[in-house]
């Protein structure tokens, strides 16, 4: 535990003033897919943010700040300080959103510096061990599974409203809608350190305004006059997430904490929904290589600190660079062995860092099965943007990138390229480490196996709907990368639906209740399917069942041996129609 030295200074007869030398907390709100011209405060003419717009008024603003343009590989370089594609964080499912054993990140760091570590909401940086938040430095965690609500690892049936999460790993019901319970379990976390006397860090990442559009039903009444209701309740969940940071500084401002306590505000990538309609005069949105895509609002406030007062940071940055800035904000110690790609920003956020340098970033949207060279990229300085190693932007001129002029600057696109090349050769021997699941781990056995994180280069079954519509094929269907912690005895239990659902393997389900907004997952029905066996495969051992009409999973004995292998089970019937074994239970016996 960090000790709080005091200094009692004697200012006039009789009266003393006493000013702790405390560390700061640190809080971090991250939405998904807000865009930055999803703010009233950046002009958005629909949206009201008010309370987003008053800590925006009060905060240093990272003007050109940069992150990458779909969520997890953000989150990756967010927590890590090093660039996605490094941390093994280069797609949001088959495998390539499991963030890599060797990374250290923010909340391991804040852990060993004596900080209670919360995480609330969004992970999506893995759902099994060592890839999950409490197996990465976080002491609270309330979140739900996958990449949202109501995707294939989260807690089945899911919909934004009234479902359970993963508390400390243990599924548990609450009330109420998403947001606002992530942010409640992270008041109570923050009232909670508080009274130990802890400094700490609550990492708030909500999965609104990611789609599907739900949003409470008074929040997305604010924008009836808008006639699409996907964008009616994608308005509505901002609405939602302002009322909700207006609280947050509120709570904190009550527990006498704002002072001290540096509060960030920031999102994951850009516009999924909002961008066509007012996109603060840029270009694309969420995915996009074009600045759209990745370039994002990050709010820094901290009374403390000297981080007041509405001044913008003009040159550019990027999510590699946050977590040594908070190292350096907070005065805490670097992890042992680390070399961030980012670099602190503490100077430029004080204003005292005229000899800044001309910077390159690099961002990119891989999204595939392993990363391809110049793949939807973006080189970036604070002035110019070489897109996909062809087309050449003046982002200070056209900020919109409507005109290439590559032909007539061959010197940027000369220096720009080489960048890359260094970057891009320096990455290249970390992609063949791929990420694997650990089965019998003491810290997660039996291990809960989704197709979510099937390797596959057909359509992924990411989300519970794919379930219930029983997306099959062989283009439907993969593998696991497994990790054998130790060789023994081990049970495999291949299911079609998770063990909550407690339903048989061929059954159908009926369509589950709706919520406001748009179709909720769960209300696509559960289409029955007939196999009559079940294969397995784990390295070089095989195994077949078969597959009884009413059965609720089939179970497999084997003798695996240590080490990283291949996990492949599939519900196969008369016909030759293959399921792939959507959920599968791993225990160490």
């Amino acid at each position: 535990m960090i000790r709080r030295l005091s200094v009692c200074l004697l200012i006039l007869p009789f009266l003393s003033v006493c000013a702790a030398a405390a560390p700061p907390n640190v809080v971090i709100v991250i939405t998904d897919d807000q865009g930055y011209g999803d703010l009233s405060c950046h002009g958005n003419p629909i949206l009201k943010t008010p309370q987003i717009d008053a800590l925006h008024a009060d905060s240093v603003r990272l003007k050109d700040y940069h992150v990458s343009p779909t969520c997890s590989p953000t989150r990756s370089a967010f927590l890590t300080g090093h660039w996605t594609n490094r941390t093994g964080v280069w797609h949001t499912i088959m495998g390539r959103s499991m963030l890599r054993e060797n990374e250290v990140t923010m909340g391991q760091v804040f852990k060993d510096a004596g900080y209670a570590t919360g995480m609330f909401g969004k992970w999506h940086l893995g759902d099994n061990y060592p890839y999950r938040p409490e197996d990465r430095g976080y002491t609270e965690v309330m979140r739900h599974g996958g990449g949202g609500v109501g995707q294939t690892p989260d807690y089945w049936d899911n919909a934004y409203f009234d479902g359970s999460y993963w508390h400390n790993g243990t599924p548990e019901p609450v009330k109420g809608f998403c947001t606002d319970v992530f942010f409640d379990y992270a008041k109570r976390f923050i009232k909670q350190s508080a009274q130990d006397n802890k400094p700490f860090l609550a990492y708030i990442a909500t999965n609104a305004p990611h789609g599907p559009m739900h949003a409470p039903e008074e929040d997305a009444a604010k924008y009836a006059s808008v006639r699409n209701v996907g964008l009616q309740h994608f308005y509505g969940m901002i609405s939602n997430i302002d009322d909700n940071v207006g609280a947050l500084r509120a709570f904190l401002k009550e527990e006498g904490l704002a002072d001290n306590t540096i509060f960030i505000f920031t999102t994951d990538n850009g516009s999924s929904s909002g961008w066509k309609t007012f996109n603060a005069d840029m270009r694309a949105g969420k995915g996009s290589e074009y600045d759209g895509g990745h370039r994002v609002p990050f709010f820094v406030y901290w009374p403390e600190g000297g981080l007041t007062g509405g001044r913008d940071v003009e040159p550019i940055t990027a999510h590699v660079d946050i977590l040594p800035s908070l190292i350096d904000l907070c005065g805490i110690r670097s992890p042992t062995g680390v070399k961030f790609d980012g670099t602190s920003l503490k100077s430029l956020l004080h204003g005292q860092a005229a000899d800044w340098p001309d910077r390159i970033l690099v961002t990119d949207s891989q999204r595939v099965k392993d990363p391809i060279k110049w793949r939807k990229s973006s080189v970036m300085t604070s002035q110019w943007r070489l897109i996909n190693g062809k087309e050449l932007y003046d982002i200070k001129s056209d900020p919109g990138q409507k005109t290439d002029v590559a032909s007539g600057h061959p010197a940027v696109v000369q220096r720009l390229t080489k960048f890359y090349e260094q970057w891009w050769a320096d990455l290249l021997p970390t992609f063949s480490n791929a990420t694997a699941i650990y089965l019998g781990h003491p810290q997660d056995n039996p291990a809960r196996l989704t197709s979510h994180d099937w390797i596959t280069t057909g359509s992924t079954p990411w989300n519970q709907s794919h379930i219930r519509k029983a997306q099959n094929g062989k283009s439907a269907t993969g593998f696991w990368n497994v990790y054998v912690h130790e060789t023994g005895d081990y049970e495999v239990r291949l299911r079609r639906w998770p063990e909550s659902a407690d339903l048989a393997i061929d059954a159908a389900l009926p369509p589950g209740d709706p919520v406001p907004g748009s179709k909720a997952f769960r209300m696509t029905p559960g289409k029955a399917i007939s196999p009559s066996r079940a294969t397995l495969k784990i390295g070089e051992t095989s195994a077949e069942a078969p597959v009884k009409a009413g059965d609720k999973e089939v179970v497999f004995h084997m003798k695996l041996t240590k080490g990283k292998t291949r996990m492949a089970a599939l519900f196969i019937a008369d016909d030759g129609e293959q399921h792939g074994a959507y959920y599968a239970y791993v225990t160490k016996k």
